[in-house]
């Protein structure tokens, strides 16, 4: 809905600004290759190859995997708009955001950074994009809500199909992965305990 505040807008266009291109960024400043990068990461080439060009959306442990071998926080990757940060509140327009390109997902983070045992996020992902491989956090829970479109969660081999204004929880052991299902963009909210970024 157009002059919506809290809409995401379509992202549809080169993704300059996007995570990949900051990582391919800080590769070669650094002066690594691919390879390089990729033998510290424990990732193959053509995976970080395909993060970089925004082809994949990368699960939050290669992400890390790739920050460390780059010797950068995964917090870079969010653009952060240049407002007024509170320890309570997080206003809409001054959400750090994290976009995987055209082919992933849009991560808006609405929870503030001083609250580190919960973490509350705005995602889109668009049509065709998704996690990729199924990931798992050492503790705690996961938790969300479908606001529009639908969303597919695989929780350890079980996949669930999760339409607008259904809601799941689960444990952040149990090996997960979610994409985009049907034609259009899934929006939802997620949140996490103990924060992830």
């Amino acid at each position: 809905m157009a002059g919506d505040r809290d809409a995401i807008p379509e992202v549809t266009m080169d993704r300059s600004d996007g995570a990949g291109r900051k990582l391919r960024q800080r590769r070669t400043i650094k002066g690594l290759s691919l390879q390089q990068v990729a033998e510290r990461a424990e990732i193959s080439v053509g995976l970080l190859s395909q993060i970089e060009r925004g082809l994949t959306a990368p699960s939050l442990r290669s992400l890390r995997q790739i920050c460390a071998a780059l010797d950068m926080p995964v917090g870079w990757l969010f653009d952060v708009p240049a407002s007024e940060h509170d320890d309570v509140v997080v206003r809409a327009g001054a959400r750090r955001t994290l976009d995987l390109g055209p082919k992933g997902l849009r991560k808006e983070l609405m929870s503030p950074d001083a609250v580190s045992g919960i973490q509350m996020m705005r995602m889109v992902i668009r049509p065709g994009g998704g996690t990729g491989e199924a990931t798992r956090n050492e503790a705690g829970a996961k938790c969300g809500t479908v606001l529009s479109g639908t969303l597919a969660l695989d929780l350890a081999g079980v996949v669930h199909t999760i339409r607008a204004g259904d809601s799941f929880a689960f444990e952040a052991t149990t090996p997960h992965s979610y994409w985009c299902v049907g034609d259009e963009a899934v929006d939802f909210l997620w949140v996490v305990s103990p924060a992830v970024y």
